[in-house]
């Protein structure tokens, strides 16, 4: 079973995602007020034999962010070939993986607004696959990696490119925008490295495929990642790791194509489902 973190009528709550609607958990395991709580406690086994035994609680439900109270949020850029051949800088595949942080605030639910703020027309779309820890550890080594996932989630990790160019090694005012980006529209249990090793990530924007690609061919593999990043920093349960984004994204089209009001962008990934995000200018 997969599970959300959701609104109704007013209040927020986590559970189960079923066809008929969401089976709230959160009376089950006051223990663990949030979805990220139970994460951290490596309760995904117990939420999942719970809610088979319970109702639909909710139909009527607004997706939030899968967690978001997530402590930390660390992104990979530039991690597919051609990804690499867009900046048309003569680089080779780099030896070392670009990373950056993002912040919780910059993030929404499926089926909600990515908002676009007054300071920028610039707002485009970089679909993902995201990787929820479970383990927490140093110094990880690659054939243990997935062994420290707990579940796994899609990321429209919306930029604001122009701000990412505000400073000489610096991108993280374009990549923390409130809202600007996406992550849900649930969380997926880990439970086979197919999961990930077959994943294949293609984004839609209005219908029109602009990123296409899979996950077999990053740069960086997921496993290198959590070894990586576990070097200089103690993963914990509960870190999201955003994993890289393929080549289409809309500033490297001809002419760029930046997100605008009533767009519709669909991040799909066959072994998690499918992110849906409108487009909305910031009331100010």
């Amino acid at each position: 079973m997969n599970f959300a973190t959701y609104s109704s009528g007013g209040d927020t709550f986590y559970g189960g995602v079923t066809e008929g609607g969401m089976i709230a958990l959160n009376d089950a395991f006051p223990q663990w007020p949030t979805l990220l709580d139970a994460v951290q406690a490596d309760g995904l086994a117990a939420l999942g034999a719970a809610a088979a035994d319970r109702p639909v609680t909710h139909k009527d439900v607004q997706y939030e962010m899968v967690l978001p109270n997530a402590r930390r949020i660390i992104c990979v850029g530039v991690n597919f070939p051609d990804r690499n051949a867009e900046y048309k800088d003569g680089s080779e595949q780099p030896k070392f993986m670009s990373l950056f942080p993002r912040f919780a605030s910059g993030f929404t639910g499926h089926d909600r607004p990515l908002i676009r703020p007054p300071e920028s027309d610039q707002l485009d779309y970089e679909g993902e696959v995201a990787v929820v820890i479970g383990t927490g550890g140093r110094r990880i080594a690659q054939a243990d990696a997935y062994d420290h996932i707990a579940g796994l989630t899609i990321c429209n990790e919306g930029t604001i490119r122009d701000w990412v160019r505000h400073a000489k090694f610096n991108v993280t005012q374009g990549k923390n925008w409130d809202n600007s980006g996406a992550i849900g529209p649930w969380l997926v249990p880990f439970t086979d490295a197919a999961q990930l090793d077959d994943a294949r990530i293609i984004t839609r924007v209005n219908g029109e495929v602009r990123q296409d690609d899979v996950l077999a061919r990053m740069m960086h593999p997921i496993r290198r990642e959590i070894e990586y990043i576990s070097t200089f920093m103690t993963l914990e349960p509960g870190d999201i790791i955003v994993t890289g984004t393929p080549t289409g994204s809309g500033a490297r089209l001809d002419p760029p194509q930046f997100l605008k009001p009533g767009d519709v962008v669909e991040v799909e990934v066959n072994t998690i489902g499918t992110l849906r995000n409108t487009i909305k200018d910031e009331e100010v």
